[in-house]
């Protein structure tokens, strides 16, 4: 009687929290008669599971289904009445098969996993999807076909829109630091021969770096051949192929096909996803009916729960790890179980920048910051407002007036300006740093001085600001350049400068936003096609979105330079194919800055915004 009055509270409230029973390994036939091992958590009354059926929570993970974040979470979902499931992916742990990273085979092992869970007795039919990273990956490819019991996702940082357009390559360069680091590491911990992951404990992978471009055999990836073949497929692989198209690699291609279900997008400004996590928003709302909702925070990849990203802090409203559970609870029970009305508009997003600039306790920037809801993306109170460079480095809303204007610097690749800090991942340090070469990144080297102290970055900064201006939104730089090279790389960096303090005599310049382009892959091109030797070409660089408040007195700064390492592969400049050159050049690369050809960056001005704290503010709850 206990029991079932228990269960019966239970359904009438679905917060009443209560045990959760666990049945571990359950194996799953794939259509191809491969097996996948799964963690079932249910909930449960005096260490037996309730009998009623009740939506299911699924969420796949190549780096096993035992990792404390993703127990914590099915845990939390159990307690409230979810069934919830953990899949080790096939070839991983305890599932059989063999491990591909984005293999063809995930999209239909999500969607044989999602209907076999729909017919269980423990499951009402609903099933929703959740992840991080590559969970979020998983989820997504899961909805390009379609799934009948597939009910709502939650996608937390991962769900790239196109690979061959971010995170792993960009621009037409390489995600070098983030692939190479994300192979090294799976190896190192997680492969079967012993020796070999000694080798990759033994071997630094930054050292591996200089040795670039690396060759089939040739390298430590040698003794682990299918992740070296993985490696060099996207490395050499630089125009947009059929492989770049294929459905795990790839969103952008498949968007009509995907579920029609509620989702929530969640990203950070820091994150390496964050362009596709902006782009899988704005494309999915506009062609389906359910609701679609976007997330983002001042965060690095699978950084949600800190309050910093790198040396910067954003105050204490900007973690949420310690209700990110619950956050997802409540969004799952709005879609799963009876409709209630969502509290909040369907874009949160929050704005950098509104704290005072002190050193805090813990050695970090206080740049603070608050979070502001829009019904769209991008916000329809933003406009998109041309600051042009000038010859005499300033940065302006003046259009250049001089007839022939320029700046001329020198490229060597074997000097590469070193990444300090941004969207990056996988171990590589990532978000907002004061951007001086420092000892702890590669390839910085003494004296350690201000990235804009080097010869080959070109800065262009406003005057110090007379009033707050706020930005939030796409980013764009327009760039007339040439080189005396077959082909080169343009890079553009959004800088907030703070002017010198007590905490900070040198000031601090906080990195907001970066991005490469390869001229050779100009306009959008999917095929390589090198540049003219001294051709002006107008070219397109872009930033990743972004929302932050520049603070009167501080300046808004953009670096154009022509490498940004080991974050991006170093363009050799001699026209080889890319990642099999065997030589380097120095080369000169121009900036056109006058009226006919005027560069500059477009920033989402906002003309009104919430002060933090006002009632137009709001909390994340």
């Amino acid at each position: 009687m206990r029991r079932l009055l228990l269960a019966t509270l239970f359904l009438a409230l679905p917060a009443f929290a209560q045990d959760v029973v666990v049945e571990r390994n359950v194996m799953v036939a794939m259509r191809d008669g491969v097996s996948l091992a799964m963690d079932v958590y249910r909930p449960a009354v005096d260490g037996v599971a309730v009998s009623e059926p009740r939506p299911v929570l699924l969420t796949r993970s190549p780096y096993n289904k035992e990792r404390e974040r993703d127990v914590a979470t099915a845990e939390n979902f159990a307690r409230h009445g979810y069934v919830a499931v953990i899949q080790d992916m096939r070839g991983r742990w305890a599932s059989q098969g063999e491990f591909t990273k984005y293999a063809v085979s995930e999209p239909a092992d999500g969607y044989d996993t999602v209907q076999w869970l729909a017919s269980q007795d423990f499951s009402n039919g609903r099933i929703g999807m959740w992840g991080t990273s590559y969970g979020a990956h998983t989820a997504a490819n899961a909805a390009k076909l379609n799934p009948p019991a597939l009910q709502a996702m939650l996608l937390n940082e991962g769900g790239m829109a196109n690979a061959w357009d971010h995170a792993v390559r960009h621009g037409g360069a390489f995600e070098l630091s983030r692939e190479l680091t994300w192979v090294w590491r799976q190896v190192r911990l997680e492969y079967d021969d012993a020796t070999v992951r000694e080798l990759f404990n033994t071997e630094n992978v930054e050292h591996w770096y200089t040795a670039l471009p690396l060759r089939e055999g040739l390298s430590p990836l040698a003794h682990a051949p299918e992740y070296e073949r993985y490696f060099l497929d996207e490395y050499q692989q630089s125009d947009y192929t059929d492989y770049w198209r294929s459905m795990p690699l790839n969103w952008s291609e498949y968007y009509a096909q995907t579920a029609d279900v509620p989702m929530l997008h969640v990203g950070g400004w820091y994150d390496i996803f964050l362009r596709g996590t902006i782009q899988n928003y704005t494309e999915l709302s506009r062609l389906k009916d359910s609701p679609v909702e976007l997330l983002i925070g001042p965060w690095t990849h699978s950084g949600n729960g800190r309050t910093y990203a790198g040396d910067v802090d954003f105050g204490e409203d900007a973690a949420i790890v310690d209700f990110f559970i619950d956050y997802q609870r409540r969004w799952f029970d709005r879609h799963l179980r009876p409709e209630q009305a969502s509290p909040r508009k369907p874009v949160q997003l929050f704005v950098m920048g509104s704290g005072d600039g002190s050193r805090n306790d813990e050695g970090r920037l206080n740049h603070g910051g608050y979070w502001i809801e829009a019904e769209s993306w991008p916000l329809p109170a933003a406009t998109p407002t041309a600051f042009y460079f000038h010859a005499d480095g300033t940065l302006s809303t003046a259009g250049p007036s001089a007839a022939r204007a320029s700046t001329t610097y020198t490229f060597d690749p074997r000097k590469p300006v070193p990444t300090l800090g941004g969207n990056v991942s996988a171990r590589v340090k990532d978000g907002a740093f004061d951007q001086r070469e420092r000892a702890d990144f590669f390839p910085s080297q003494a004296p350690y001085l201000p990235l804009r102290s080097r010869d080959d970055v070109i800065v262009f900064q406003t005057p110090p600001l007379q009033e707050d201006l706020v930005i939030a939104g796409p980013i764009e730089v327009i760039l007339y350049g040439s080189s005396t090279g077959v082909d080169a790389d343009f890079t553009a960096k959004l800088i907030d400068v703070y002017p010198p303090s007590q905490d900070y005599p040198a000031g601090f310049d906080m990195n907001i936003s970066d991005a490469l382009l390869r001229a050779s892959y100009r306009d959008d091109r999917h095929t390589r096609d090198l540049i003219e030797p001294g051709a002006v070409y107008r070219l397109t660089i872009r930033p990743f979105a972004t929302a932050n408040l520049f603070k009167k007195g501080h300046r808004i700064r953009v670096d154009i330079s022509s490498s940004n390492f080991p974050r991006f592969d170093v363009n050799p400049g001699t026209g080889e194919p890319l990642g099999k050159n065997r030589r380097m050049i120095s080369v000169n690369n121009t900036i056109f800055h006058d009226s006919e050809h005027p560069s500059h960056i477009l920033l989402p001005v906002l003309a009104e915004q919430p002060a933090p704290g006002s009632t137009a503010a709001v909390r994340l709850e």
